[in-house]
């Protein structure tokens, strides 16, 4: 089946500039260039056939081709980056018979040049990864998988902590020496109570007035 052509991006207007040969090996400066004197303005769309990519420079009311880059990888020699700026770039044209030409482009927002980045870069990691798996060179993952699924008729236990070792606490505690449960409160100051399960007796109504030392002694006890 043949390819078939596909854009990854268009931008409406992309600055055009004549530029002078490069000095040094260290790359292009965009300040070497007239920024505010653009030679053209003009449309760009980066068109995919297959692995193959062409940036278009066309006109932007009737489409017309003005130039076209041929990138076969990026980065690399067709689409170069200046030192200085991240909204220029240096284009490699090529036109008939091979023959070749080196072009300044920019945006006037850096929005832009990002897209035209992202879709380069996104198109050549496609491309490898395809050529990885047709000719089986793909990274496999042999590394044994950690199987978390149950076995047939394997079981579970959960031990839920419940309030059942408090209550055993509290009921294993001693009670009073009537076994009738916890001893009453201390009386009013004043009165004294009998013990639980006594008859009350004549005395108990007119008792004598406790030492202060005996009271605290008994608030000790029932703490």
């Amino acid at each position: 089946m043949a390819d078939y052509e596909s854009v990854l991006c268009v931008k409406n207007e992309v600055f055009v500039y004549n530029i002078p040969p490069r000095q040094s090996n260290r790359g292009y400066r965009a300040a070497d260039w007239k920024l505010d004197q653009p030679d053209y303005t003009m449309r760009m769309r980066v068109v995919a056939k297959g692995p193959a990519v062409t940036i278009k420079l066309e006109d932007r009311n009737n489409g017309e081709l003005f130039a076209q880059c041929p990138v076969e990888a990026y980065p690399g020699v067709a689409v170069e980056a200046v030192m200085d700026s991240s909204r220029y770039f240096v284009l490699r044209l090529v036109g008939d018979g091979g023959r070749t030409a080196f072009i300044g482009v920019g945006f006037q927002d850096r929005a832009d040049s990002f897209d035209l980045n992202v879709a380069l870069q996104d198109h050549f990691r496609y491309v490898a990864k395809e050529k990885e798996i047709a000719s089986g060179t793909a990274k496999i993952d042999n590394t044994p998988k950690l199987d978390l699924g149950f076995k047939e008729g394997q079981t579970i236990k959960l031990n839920i902590a419940t309030k059942k070792g408090l209550d055993s606490k509290s009921k294993a505690r001693p009670t009073g020496a009537a076994g009738g449960g916890l001893l009453p409160p201390p009386p009013p100051s004043g009165r004294i109570l009998p013990p639980p399960g006594s008859a009350p007796s004549q005395a108990a109504t007119t008792p004598s007035q406790p030492s202060q030392k005996s009271s605290q002694s008994s608030w000790v006890t029932f703490e």
